[in-house]
């Protein structure tokens, strides 16, 4: 008799795997791409409570700390004695005989402690409650901790940079979103029907790419009134930017429902008597989705570039909002330029913001691409 041994056959990982494990494997070996998707969970994680991570309150005046610089702090204090633990020195003022100018030196005589988990100014968290408690907080609150320095009135930039991303970071994310809508609804009704649909839908979205969009922004955001509430002008200078921002993903959906009602899986659908809007919204959308998410990705700087540019030019969101565009005004003088420049510290928000967005759309393009291998 002849004992034949069962062999437990592993099936190939790849060959059973799902769409969305194929890209996240796929994903994982772009290296620039999962870090900047560390550094943007990292950016919308403060945005989404930004009063935990500010140190002082982003509105409070202080005139005796007008231009105050950047403060450095530190882990060990040898000045007196030796102690080990984070803390900061306040700045003294002194000026220069012969040109009157603002010098700043550490007062080494006695460091400031600072605590984690400390309490400070109060804030609500998601507008369901209000705590004091922060990620860092000085322990001598007539003496601040000036992490990005002060501003003109003496308010603290780092605090402020954290408050405007919750602006600028959610601006995105919801022009990305109505952009989306109207891309996803309007792109799949010519691509699916095509025809005259098809033709009258294409005309619209070659107008609306026609568009010169620096302009139309700039001329639809000045027609706002400039006495509207900051949540008013929130949502129009959103709605402007949604506006021209749906047309080339409307051409890209288009394209794909062209390429896709006419494939076996839709034909089987129609047979078996599947309404449109399922054939749509439940077949034909997901085969593509990872295609639109990278695209939706790649599109958030563009909403966050243009959201900047408008405040900074004073057409969008108006003091006291605070976003990066805004605080960006104040870095428009030479003063600035020549005396205090770390009021170009929102700038560098933008930049990584930027960058992490548009690495994280690149690797997740690249991820999606079944040829990309």
């Amino acid at each position: 008799m002849v004992y034949i041994a069962a062999v437990n056959v592993q099936p190939d990982r790849a060959a059973v795997a799902s769409q969305w494990q194929l890209i996240w494997w796929a994903f994982k070996r772009h290296r620039l791409a999962m870090i900047a998707l560390f550094v943007t969970i990292a950016m919308y994680v403060v945005a989404l409570v930004p009063g935990f991570f500010a140190i002082n309150d982003p509105v409070l005046q202080n005139a005796r700390a007008t231009f105050y610089p950047p403060q450095r702090v530190h882990l060990f204090d040898t000045s007196n004695g030796f102690s080990l633990g984070l803390h900061y020195y306040a700045m003294k003022l002194t000026r220069d005989p012969e040109t009157l100018a603002a010098i700043f030196a550490e007062d080494t005589s006695k460091p400031i402690p600072i605590q984690l988990f400390g309490r400070g100014y109060q804030y609500s968290v998601l507008g369901l409650f209000d705590t004091n408690i922060h990620l860092i907080a000085s322990t001598d609150p007539t003496k601040p901790l000036f992490l990005f320095g002060a501003d003109r009135l003496g308010r603290d930039v780092y605090s402020r940079v954290v408050q405007g991303a919750q602006i600028s970071l959610s601006i995105g994310l919801v022009g990305v979103f109505i952009s989306l809508l109207l891309g996803v609804i309007l792109g799949g009704i010519s691509g699916y029907y095509g025809g005259r649909i098809d033709f009258i839908m294409q005309r619209v979205i070659d107008f609306v790419l026609s568009l010169p969009t620096i302009p139309i922004w700039l001329a639809m955001a000045a027609a706002l009134p400039q006495g509207w509430p900051a949540a008013l002008q929130y949502m129009m200078i959103t709605i402007i930017l949604s506006l021209t921002g749906w047309a080339q993903l409307a051409r890209v959906v288009r394209g794909r429902f062209l390429s896709l009602r006419t494939e076996e899986f839709v034909a089987a659908a129609r047979l078996d008597g599947v309404s449109e809007g399922r054939i749509i919204f439940r077949h034909m959308l997901p085969s593509f989705s990872s295609h639109i998410i990278a695209s939706v990705t790649l599109a958030v700087p563009a909403m966050i570039l243009a959201e900047t540019s408008l405040s900074f030019l004073g057409l969008g969101l108006q003091p006291p909002t605070i976003s990066w565009g805004v605080l960006l005004r104040e870095a428009q003088n030479i003063r600035s330029i020549a005396t205090a420049p770390w009021l170009f510290m929102p700038g560098a928000a933008v930049v990584v913001a930027v960058m992490a967005l548009n690495l994280l759309g690149d690797g997740l393009r690249d991820a999606a691409d079944p040829y990309n291998k």
